[in-house]
């Protein structure tokens, strides 16, 4: 409408940003119109000339007021700054959204009754009421919206609290040790306390062989009689000391390995790579050369927990954390019933916390009790020695794969527990790419016949190990 009426003006927005001092500068000269948003130029000075201050200063003009009275009363600041001369107007329509939402039908009747026609303009303290009511109200329900998704993200805050320092344990050494022997005993007393109430025994010792690796330290006569304290106390003192003994042992097994490489390749490998698994899963443990052979294995065994409670905690918060989400999204239900939504999910949020904890805490156990080295005999277990290279390629630097690579590599190789633990390496082609239409030259690896074909055709074959290429 402005350049229809020939009138100069600068639009100042978030996308002028790099233009912003340029043109709030403009702004404060005689006879210039700038168009802003509400958030633009804020906290900027715009100096009025001496001429601007004699006509009456800088006169603001808003098109509608705003559904919070805070950004209404910085747009008025703009003008009068510091002393200088200036006014303020604001024009709100019955269709804006704050009138809409707010008893604009209730006002226009009353209009109507009055006889005031459509485009008049109107100032009535009426009007300037409504309006302030209408803004308070919105910001009461916005305060109460930023109150109660505080109060939401409270529950998860005490539990991410819980959760990080466990992991920052784990991640720096310190207190692992002491977390370890914590859920040791955790998960001794859960298992107790469950089997206790129902009395049932062989559950019991089924249950200390699948999360602790070892048979029941009591009788059933004494896990009738004794108290729940009493049992758990003893499981955890036996359970404690054969875990000791299995670390150190695990150690001794890994320690030639380590000597070996260390003296005859020590300038050539800063970390080796050491395989352990449950039987189910396998997981590499990387651990630095000079400190395990200094340690005598034992830094392996410090990397081995360390490496098996930050990958368990990971993936269990993970999990926790989609569920807390659903929680979170279901709780609104709660209403219908006339309960409180965040009491429910206090509540509810707290169970599953305490159920990840448990169930965390025995996936760390069970693994570190049951992990083994693939082959008790140390001189099968493969050192640090790079992959074989493919042909036409050349390696570059060392990489370590992340726990979702690993998986991924395991479940290919079947989980094969035999399988030799072996440094990736990130590999760079030498030849460009062979195109899916190409025509390459193959040779069949049992009768030694060689023929063409296109390479979409020939990767498969080439890929069950039927064919090689030979250009």
């Amino acid at each position: 409408m402005l350049t229809i009426r020939n009138i100069p003006h600068n639009l100042l927005n978030a996308k002028m940003h790099k233009k912003e001092a340029d043109i709030v500068a403009e702004a404060g000269q005689a006879g210039f119109v700038t168009i802003a948003t509400n958030m633009a130029g804020r906290g900027t000075d715009i100096k009025l000339t001496d001429e601007v201050k004699a006509a009456g200063g800088l006169a603001i003009i808003g098109t509608e007021r705003h559904d919070s009275r805070r950004v209404d009363r910085q747009l008025r600041g703009r003008s009068g700054r510091q002393g200088d001369p200036g006014s303020s107007q604001f024009y709100v329509s019955l269709e804006d959204n704050l009138m809409r939402i707010f008893g604009s039908e209730r006002i226009a009747k009353m209009m109507d009754r009055m006889g005031l026609k459509e485009g008049e303009v109107i100032q009535h303290s009426m009007i300037t009421k409504s309006i302030e009511r209408a803004q308070k109200k919105v910001e009461e329900n916005n305060f109460g919206q930023r109150k109660r998704l505080l109060e939401y993200d409270d529950v998860m805050n005490k539990q991410r609290n819980v959760v990080y320092k466990r992991r920052k344990n784990a991640l720096f050494g310190e207190r692992l040790k002491i977390d370890i022997a914590d859920m040791i005993y955790d998960t001794a007393e859960n298992i107790t306390e469950s089997n206790k109430a129902k009395n049932d025994f062989k559950n019991f010792e089924f249950e200390l062989i699948r999360y602790f690796s070892t048979s029941a330290v009591i009788t059933k006569e004494e896990f009738e009689k004794l108290s729940l304290q009493e049992i758990t106390s003893r499981i955890y003192k036996a359970v404690y000391a054969h875990y000791n003994d299995k670390m150190q042992k695990a150690a001794e097994v890994a320690f030639p390995v380590i000597q070996n490489v260390y003296e005859n390749q020590g300038e050539q490998y800063e970390r080796i790579v050491v395989p352990f698994t449950d039987g189910i899963k396998t997981l590499n443990v990387v651990t630095n050369l000079k400190k395990a052979y200094e340690t005598n294995g034992e830094q392996l065994v410090n990397d081995f927990e360390k490496n098996i409670t930050l990958a368990i905690i990971d993936d269990a918060w993970k999990v926790h954390l989609r569920k807390m989400d659903e929680l979170k999204q279901s709780v609104n239900l709660a209403t219908i019933e006339q309960k409180d939504p965040l009491i429910i999910y206090k509540e509810e949020g707290f169970k599953l916390f305490q159920d990840m904890l448990d169930k965390m805490n025995k996936e760390i156990i069970s693994f570190l009790f049951k992990g083994e080295l693939p082959n008790q005999d140390s001189n099968n277990i493969q050192e640090a020695r790079n992959t074989k290279r493919k042909d036409n390629y050349s390696e570059s630097k060392e990489e370590v794969l992340n726990s979702d690579e690993l998986a991924a590599r395991n479940r290919e190789v079947g989980n094969n527990v035999q399988q030799r633990p072996q440094i990736t390496e990130t590999i760079v082609r030498e030849k460009p790419k062979i195109g899916r239409n190409e025509t390459v030259r193959v040779k069949h690896v049992m009768s030694g016949e060689t023929k063409e074909m296109k390479y979409k055709k020939a990767a498969p074959l080439i890929e069950k190990g039927e064919y090689v290429i030979i250009e």
